[in-house]
């Protein structure tokens, strides 16, 4: 009987020791796991902005430059910004958020989301668009580093508590996005079909 209670006995601290064994690696596997969908939610991300670039620029690009200073004057269209103050608006909004995920201080010459004066001609206002997405794959690529703090943006409606990295970038692409609409409408009043609607 003692001979059998030690052979129970080892037995069980034999397979004590896998049993945490496998819990302790369990652990490890849900880490790892844990790590590699983070960066999975990155590269989506990162895949859902590069979507957001092609069509808005391909859009951007579509409009004749000689229709930047285009707005729509028939209905209630009293007071809305021109074509090219949208776009720059638009990028305005990147470089801002962009630079609060970044933990920066949003570009001086951004203004009040307006871009900067200087920015006039249809290749100023793409080159500006281009740098403002540039500027949130950097926000992107940042997401899930703790080394710098986020900043929250007086534009934004997160307070300083919600804003992080991934949601200033989200913010940041719902509002292209919503500018988007509003450029497709110029543009098929202009007789143009947007890049992202033709065959």
């Amino acid at each position: 009987m003692q001979k059998m209670k030690s052979i129970l006995v080892f037995a069980l601290w034999l397979t004590s020791g896998t049993v945490l064994a496998q819990v302790r690696q369990q652990r490890v596997d849900a880490k790892e796991a844990a790590s590699l969908d983070a960066e999975r939610e990155k590269h989506a991300l990162q895949v859902l902005a590069k979507l957001t670039e092609k069509v808005i620029v391909s859009a951007a690009d579509a409009m004749p430059a000689d229709k930047y200073g285009f707005s729509p004057t028939d209905g209630e269209f009293k007071g809305v910004r021109t074509f090219g103050q949208m776009v720059k608006h638009l990028s305005a909004t990147n470089y801002i958020l962009a630079a609060a995920a970044l933990g920066e201080e949003p570009p001086a010459d951004a203004g009040d989301e307006l871009g900067p004066e200087a920015v006039r001609t249809k290749a100023e206002i793409l080159n500006y668009l281009n740098g403002s997405f540039a500027r949130l794959d950097l926000a992107i690529e940042g997401i899930g580093q703790n080394n710098t703090p986020v900043k929250s943006s007086p534009i934004s409606p997160l307070k300083s508590a919600e804003a992080t990295r991934l949601a200033l970038v989200v913010e940041s692409l719902v509002h292209a996005f919503d500018h988007y609409g509003q450029m497709v409408e110029y543009l098929r009043m202009n007789g143009v079909v947007p890049p992202a609607s033709r065959p």
